[in-house]
């Protein structure tokens, strides 16, 4: 399926390559907006049968390539996944987000944090996943595959749920960081073994989400986030690698100056002050904001254009700033899809 993708835009513009215009796909693009998807998840019991059901992740992840046009697809999953395979089960609870009853607070907790495992048995669900999806692609778009960032990970696996301040995850980096370290590099392992483990399956690029990046401030991220993002770095060379990490604005050259192809900006980010930054030697990511979709189709069209406009260089990846959300129209969606197609590069 690699070598005989009928659209690989959004691969050629990551490398740095000729393009003849830009690729766009959207974050959470599988689900959420779509009647569709809902249909697939009101039939079972909740997100993560969804999620550990092959046929049925594959068959959402394909509709937006169906029904919105994207240029790629994203496999449908989750990034709690990865702590669940080590030893710490998720709930996700309606309304409420992702819960876990046991947290790792204590050297002993490690228990719960396992490395030495066999990834392609524990998430071979999401595997089957690729590969299905790829089958039903047919090598219409590249699939994209992903994991979240070690330090959001750690996030969820100290607090066991969703936090506006994650203070219990940032108290241990003053109180323990030996065990906060600890604990990082055996999330990076696995986390490393994981997208390989996808990429083997069929994944022809991945992204890393680091979406709690923006609570950590510069040196925190220096010390507890970029040693571990340096790490899946250096390891991912198969495929092209994005790495997203949302409202980290001061860490920005330095995510740059990482062996990856790809920079995520969120909307608060601006793309030619960055770009004045790194130059050409990365592709940049986004960066709509996700609200912008609430606007009629004639403002959302002037947003996309005022936001293709803003680009200097072909080195780029239409998306939003960060997920899409779920009461946007989809025909707005479409909307921006098309209007990013329409447009004529000037580079």
């Amino acid at each position: 399926m690699k070598n005989t993708l009928q659209n690989d835009l959004v691969l050629r513009a990551a490398r740095g390559e000729n393009i003849e215009r830009y690729p766009v796909w959207l974050m959470r693009q599988a689900g959420r907006i779509l009647p569709e998807y809902r249909a697939v998840r009101s039939s079972l019991s909740g997100f993560k049968e969804l999620v550990e059901t092959p046929r049925f992740a594959a068959e959402v992840t394909v509709q937006p390539v169906d029904i919105l046009g994207v240029d790629a697809a994203i496999i449908f999953s989750d990034i709690l996944v990865v702590p669940e395979a080590m030893g710490l089960e998720y709930q996700m609870l309606e309304s409420k987000g992702p819960w876990f009853e046991k947290t790792i607070k204590t050297e002993e907790d490690l228990k719960y944090a396992e490395v030495d495992f066999d990834v392609e048995d524990r998430l071979g669900y999401v595997l089957e996943a690729i590969k299905l999806t790829n089958q039903e692609l047919n090598g219409r778009v590249p699939l994209i595959g992903f994991a979240g960032a070690p330090w959001t990970i750690f996030c969820y696996m100290i607090e066991g749920h969703g936090s506006k301040t994650f203070s219990e995850s940032r108290k241990m980096l003053y109180t323990n960081p030996v065990l906060a370290h600890n604990l990082m590099d055996r999330i990076t392992k696995v986390t490393i073994k994981y997208l390989q483990a996808q990429i083997k399956a069929g994944a022809h690029m991945v992204q890393v989400f680091d979406s709690w990046a923006g609570i950590l401030g510069t040196e925190q991220y220096a010390t507890f986030s970029m040693p571990y993002l340096k790490q899946i770095a250096d390891a991912i060379q198969e495929v092209p690698l994005t790495i997203f990490s949302k409202g980290a604005m001061s860490s920005l050259e330095d995510i740059a100056n990482l062996d990856c192809n790809t920079i995520g900006l969120d909307w608060n980010m601006d793309i030619p002050e960055f770009r004045k930054v790194i130059g050409d030697k990365r592709t940049i990511q986004g960066n709509l904001d996700p609200c912008a979709l609430y606007s009629t189709h004639d403002e959302v069209k002037k947003l996309t254009n005022k936001l293709l406009d803003s680009f200097t260089s072909k080195r780029h990846i239409v998306n939003l700033g960060h997920g899409v959300y779920p009461d946007v129209d989809p025909e707005k969606v479409k909307t921006f899809i098309q209007t990013v197609k329409d447009y004529a590069i000037k580079y």
